[in-house]
């Protein structure tokens, strides 16, 4: 290959993402593709497509490519990878953040707090990548409209530290009339747990006594689980 041909596929290899987006629009770009116009520029051994399919794999060239990697990566992660520096692991994680963003902001318009569903595909997209446990009270007035949205606790990787009494002081103190729990398992699996069951009558009792509506406790991982609707508040 003359030093012209190979000019030429170098150039194709950083240039062809961003003339195809001008000729035919975003759709016709790969997941790599569309990473690699933000990063722009690559190194001397890796063009930017090079580089974009390593942020894909999490700097493990053997993997396909997946864009829930990003959900995982932190600035440490991205600025070890050759040709990311800090202001483009920022930009990367930004847009990240706003996938998550827009992808509340188009379900939110339909979001329904009586329909599991609905409450799934509203909160999955941001909690499901979660690597620690995350527990949300969503406080509810009497029309099932949303008050306030209160993050409970965080816990560790496998478990989540939760108070009866501190549920219902935030319920008290903003005067819902109905409440609906979400959690996250990072394992993947949206199985109630033993804890999750425990904790979950133990709520369910108290929010009799405190003629205060627990709606329903909602498991989010790669699916979801609704504990109402497994029976646990029968």
């Amino acid at each position: 290959m003359n030093k012209a041909a190979t000019v030429n596929k170098e150039n194709t290899a950083t240039e062809m993402p961003y003339e195809r987006f001008l000729k035919y629009g975003p759709e016709s770009l790969t997941d790599t593709e569309l990473i690699a116009i933000i990063v722009r520029t690559g190194t001397k051994d890796f063009s930017a497509v090079d580089v974009s399919r390593r942020i894909l794999t999490g700097n493990r060239p053997d993997e396909a490519p997946s864009l829930s990697v990003l959900y995982d990566e932190t600035l440490e992660d991205l600025t070890v990878i050759p040709g990311i520096g800090e202001v483009k692991a920022v930009k990367i994680l930004c847009i990240a953040e706003l996938s998550k963003r827009l992808s509340k902001v188009k379900v939110g318009r339909d979001l329904c707090f009586a329909s599991p569903r609905s409450i799934f595909e509203y909160y999955g997209e941001e909690m499901r990548h979660l690597r620690q446990e995350k527990l949300l009270m969503l406080l509810l007035d009497n029309r099932m409209s949303l008050i306030r949205e209160e993050t409970v606790s965080i816990g560790t990787i496998n478990t989540t530290l939760v108070s009866v009494r501190e549920i219902f002081v935030r319920a008290c103190r903003f005067n819902a009339v109905n409440f609906i729990l979400i959690h996250n398992h990072p394992s993947g699996d949206s199985t109630p747990s033993h804890q999750d069951v425990q904790i979950t009558r133990k709520i369910l009792e108290a929010s009799r006594l405190m003629e205060i509506g627990f709606v329903d406790h909602i498991i989010i991982s790669d699916d979801y689980r609704s504990m109402k609707q497994m029976g646990y508040f029968d």
